[in-house]
């Protein structure tokens, strides 16, 4: 029996939101194109006929490397529906890197912009046989004048084809296919022995289906895409699950600064926020966080009863800032700050944590904001086992296997094998505790454990959420010296700016005592130093820890 036998694979559920909604809005840009369903599957099929004329067969590699767009979004479906394997790659990485990746993949087509493609040489790209500019369709490269006349004649070569119009009873996607690969995604844009995580159909499709399962959504719900979709957060979770359902789905296109996110928010009133803890924080720090410190407003919350009211106009207003129809924020990549998950239950937020990477398409932790344990990330969304002696007590590494997992790396036989034990589970490389009701607690990661001079793991991560809930803290980095423990840190550059000198020299140690406070003996903090630049982070936004010692 296959472990897809009982899923509705996630094409069929595109290929029937498709035709029910036919004339509906479906892809958007922010303040610029918009596509209806019949207009995306008009042009997919469009792209898809291209592919054919091109030579590309089932398999072969399709890139795209550009900023979030409905077009991005169109040219990956094109491509997955073609059963060409899609490799998303992201926008910011150097020339070099996404030279080093188209080859390493084999790309045949690359969908890219013309900023992009300007930077990068066709002599180095051995495979590829065609360009198109993401924005258009239009060829921005070709490898023979053959292939420049049929990138030309791309949309009249569609309309000979289906000189009685395209329909919506036409649209068909393949299905049997749950076992082949259709995505390979790079965790890096590094030179050396690249990782492509290999996912499949299969695995796709069993997110989709637990999303929809687990965040209801409806034709009538709207999302607003920021994450990257070259992520597998932003991909399966802010795009195809949606997509999928019916929804219409608004890109950024790029980073939007606070004012232009919250304008977005505001205008298309999405159902949900997926997002990091880090804007959460910010926006507790800079508004809800002030407002329930001023005198009179300070007062009534320590009054029983008056303080419930309060917290509950100040959740309504925080929902009305993000258009006041969210019906579950979604945050992951680190735990939420312990004062401001005390301050969000009071007020009510309907926020979870989950946890997930991208090895697993990409939900490995997840739990409704009804019963989210506070501190955890969810409880596991397939088989998750931690290997330790007391998995309650004892931090281990988070084992998990499960119809959402890679089936290895592309071209890297070595990885592939150091990552799954001998018994077939996937080493996450996550140290992490279960709790009794099956709670996922993650400690930190196995490479960055610190353990003392007295045999104590010391888990930085845990150090570094009781740093950055200091006042101004942006983020932190807890490093290990001879033994001693040394934070450093990133203050918020308004505050300091607005700071007298004196105060400044005076903030590290302040900073060191109130940490120190609430740390056990073992990982208290020996010395605190400020950063003025932010931390080097890797494509996922993580600290690349190992540049700081």
């Amino acid at each position: 029996m296959s472990k897809y036998e009982n899923m509705k694979h996630y094409l069929s559920k595109l290929e029937y939101v498709t035709r029910l909604e036919w004339d509906k809005l479906a892809l958007c840009d922010y303040n610029g194109e918009q596509f209806t369903y019949a207009q995306a599957a008009r042009l997919m099929e469009e792209l898809r006929i291209f592919f054919l004329d091109a030579g590309l067969k089932k398999g072969d590699k399709v890139a795209i490397c550009a900023r979030n767009s409905a077009r991005w979004a169109i040219s990956f479906l094109a491509a997955n529906v073609s059963e060409m394997v899609v490799v998303p790659i992201l926008a910011d990485f150097t020339p070099e890197s996404v030279t080093n990746l188209l080859n390493h993949c084999e790309a045949k087509i690359l969908f890219t912009d013309a900023e992009i493609w300007a930077k990068l040489n066709p002599k180095d790209l051995s495979s590829l046989k065609v360009a198109l500019n993401v924005k258009d369709y239009k060829p921005l490269y070709t490898s023979d004048k053959d292939l420049q006349e049929k990138a030309d004649g791309m949309h009249k070569t569609f309309l000979d084809k289906w000189s009685k119009g395209f329909n919506a009873a036409n649209v068909a996607y393949p299905v049997n296919n749950a076992d082949d690969l259709a995505i390979i995604n790079y965790t890096s844009g590094t030179t050396s022995d690249p990782k492509g995580v290999m996912l499949t159909y299969g695995a796709m499709t069993d997110t989709v289906e637990f999303s929809q399962n687990n965040v209801k959504n409806t034709s009538e719900d709207k999302v607003v895409s920021m994450l990257p979709l070259a992520h597998m957060y932003g991909l399966a979770i802010e795009f195809i699950y949606p997509h999928c359902s019916g929804c219409q789905v608004y890109f950024l296109g790029k980073t939007p600064s606070p004012s232009s996110l919250i304008a977005a928010m505001q205008e298309v009133r999405p159902y949900m926020v997926v997002t990091v803890p880090l804007v959460m924080e910010k926006i507790y720090d800079k508004s809800l966080k002030p407002a329930l410190s001023k005198g009179v407003v300070k007062i009534l919350t320590a009054i029983p009863g008056i303080n419930n009211l309060i917290y509950r106009k100040a959740g309504k207003k925080l929902q009305e800032t993000f258009g006041g129809q969210v019906r579950i924020f979604i945050m992951g990549g680190a735990a939420l700050r312990g004062d401001v998950e005390k301050c969000f239950k009071k007020m009510k937020i309907p926020y979870t944590v989950g946890y997930g990477m991208t090895e697993a398409c990409p939900l490995l932790g997840w739990e409704t904001w009804q019963k989210f344990a506070p501190r955890s990330c969810g409880k596991p969304v397939h088989d998750l086992r931690i290997d330790s002696e007391d998995p309650e007590r004892i931090a281990g590494e988070i084992q998990v296997r499960g119809a959402n997992l890679t089936i290895g790396y592309y071209k890297n036989e070595e990885a592939t094998r150091l990552a799954f034990t001998d018994d077939g589970w996937f080493r996450t490389g996550d140290l992490a505790v279960l709790d009794s009701q099956k709670n996922i607690f993650i400690r930190g990661r196995a490479k960055s454990m610190i353990l003392s001079s007295s045999g104590q793991n010391i888990y930085p991560e845990e150090v570094e959420a009781v740093v950055n809930s200091q006042p101004n803290v942006v983020e932190s980095v807890v490093v290990d010296r001879g033994s001693h423990l040394v934070a450093l840190v990133l203050m918020d550059p308004e505050y300091m700016s607005s700071l007298d000198p004196e105060v400044v020299s005076d903030i590290p140690e302040k900073i060191r005592i109130m940490a120190n406070e609430k740390l056990p003996v073992y990982s208290k903090l020996t010395k605190v130093e400020l950063r003025t630049e932010p931390f080097e982070k890797t494509p996922k936004m993580s600290i690349r820890r190992f540049l700081y010692k």
